[in-house]
């Protein structure tokens, strides 16, 4: 039997600018554009009221949880917005086919609006939001979760999209997930709401996970990333010098410093795929930094040598206001700063490498820790 998960805090309207600003530090430039998502978000709860927050520990052992996430290119989310009602959609499919009600609603990603509208989409739904995610950031592919890295099933993926289609997949493992979900998106134009990895509060703490790798937590799920998220929003607003104030906050590196001079961004196959050189100033003049683009911003080079690389964190930051830039609005001239810093452990184990390490994304190099790159 079912039990009411205990409440321990609320994610209210004041709350969504600090949750906005960390998740886009945590989007690593993906996750879709953070200000139409704050302003659903806020929408949402105004109409609908605030929203429980409760830790993963606090989740009920045999309670269902609904990751919820956007899919497709962050280019077409941000203009062509959700209607509202796909995360409706998507829960009563999967209690339909599960036969079971749904008792709370997580981010997939924190990065990003994926990390933002989740709180939104669990005010809609009258549902607590889970302080977890399945990632601690944002990446590109489905597959590229916790839950796949412990090795939970993917057991069920319901996509809905603007125009109402609901497209059920009982897909056999993460993998085809990601190439049979990619393809229901692009055919909805790049854009759906979808969730995968519907799992009990048992499975979300690494009870019965099937033996994969698990971060330092043990759990299937990253736990704690909604506060961290707003911690970090409320270090940018904080600081006097806000681009010092998350690197204190994040244990970050900065790459350089410098202005942003050229920027190559295509979209296709439901992915951003491009490039973005920042010719340093200042005490970084005379260098130059290439970063490459899948969505998210994946490595970070100088003359040839990764600097940063996934699972690692790299964030683009406004040198002046320290918000994080997405994909999407790295504009020619911007006077910029590129963040890094480490991942959740679950990503440094070998199986977290072979799912979201540098090799996963076609670069011939081997994974090496930012701090070892940076300080080494």
């Amino acid at each position: 039997m079912q039990t009411t998960p205990s409440i321990t805090g609320r994610v209210t309207i004041d709350d969504v600018p600090a949750l906005a600003r960390g998740c886009a530090v945590l989007g690593t430039g993906g996750g879709g554009d953070v200000e139409t998502g704050a302003l659903a978000t806020v929408r949402a709860i105004d109409e609908c009221g605030e929203v429980p927050l409760i830790p993963l520990s606090e989740v009920p052992h045999d309670s269902l949880i609904l990751p919820l996430a956007g899919i497709g290119a962050p280019t077409v989310s941000y203009e062509m917005l959700m209607s509202g009602d796909e995360p409706l959609l998507i829960r009563d499919e999967v209690e339909r086919t599960l036969g079971r009600p749904v008792a709370a609603v997580m981010a997939c990603e924190i990065g990003g609006s994926n990390g933002v509208e989740p709180a939104g989409w669990a005010a809609r739904l009258g549902l607590p939001l889970i302080d977890a995610d399945g990632m601690g950031r944002a990446f590109p592919e489905v597959q590229m979760v916790a839950m796949y890295v412990a090795g939970l099933p993917v057991n069920l993926v319901v996509l809905a999209d603007v125009q109402g289609n609901v497209t059920t997949v009982r897909p056999v493992d993460g993998l085809w997930s990601e190439r049979i979900s990619r393809a229901v998106c692009v055919a909805t134009g790049a854009s759906a709401l979808m969730t995968d990895y519907v799992m009990t509060g048992a499975q979300a703490r690494g009870a019965a996970t099937g033996g994969g790798a698990s971060g330092g937590s043990g759990a299937a799920v990253i736990p704690g990333t909604v506060s961290r998220a707003l911690e970090i929003g409320r270090a940018v607003k904080d600081g006097v010098d806000p681009v010092g104030s998350l690197c204190d906050v994040l244990d970050a590196t900065v790459l350089i410093g410098g202005k942003i001079v050229d920027v190559e961004r295509r979209t296709g196959g439901g992915f951003v795929r491009g490039s973005l050189v920042i010719d340093g100033t200042g005490d970084d003049r005379g260098r130059l930094l290439r970063v490459e683009i899948q969505n998210e911003n994946l490595i970070a080079l100088e003359d040839g040598r990764p600097l940063a690389c996934v699972p690692d964190l790299i964030t683009v930051v406004d040198a002046q206001t320290g918000d994080a830039i997405s994909t999407e609005a790295l504009r020619y001239g911007q006077r910029v700063a590129v963040l890094s810093w480490p991942c959740d452990p679950i990503w440094r184990t070998d199986r977290g490498l072979a799912t979201a390490g540098p090799r996963a994304f076609g670069y011939d190099i081997d994974y090496t820790p930012v701090e070892e790159l940076t300080h080494g």
